[in-house]
């Protein structure tokens, strides 16, 4: 499970089983983790996290976004 950021509270990351999904980024809190997709980016999962903190979530995976997608291309080999 490669951490792709780091920031404040929360761990992004993918699973190495995801490779046959389309491109996203897990994100995990203490006991929660959310998935986001990055095309375009939108919420999967909430995994616990209240909606103010999903909609916060989506706000910094979408300005991190061409980064994510670029680990995702670069971690899967597409």
């Amino acid at each position: 499970m490669p951490t792709v950021l780091r920031l404040g509270p929360y761990r992004f990351f993918f699973f190495a089983g995801d490779r046959g999904e389309p491109r996203h980024v897990h994100v995990e809190r203490d006991e929660q983790v959310a998935k986001f997709w990055l095309d375009p980016v939108r919420p999967g999962r909430s995994g616990g996290f209240r909606p103010a903190e999903v909609r916060r979530l989506a706000k910094i995976v979408d300005a991190h976004a061409a980064d994510l997608r670029r680990s995702w291309d670069d971690y899967f080999g597409q």
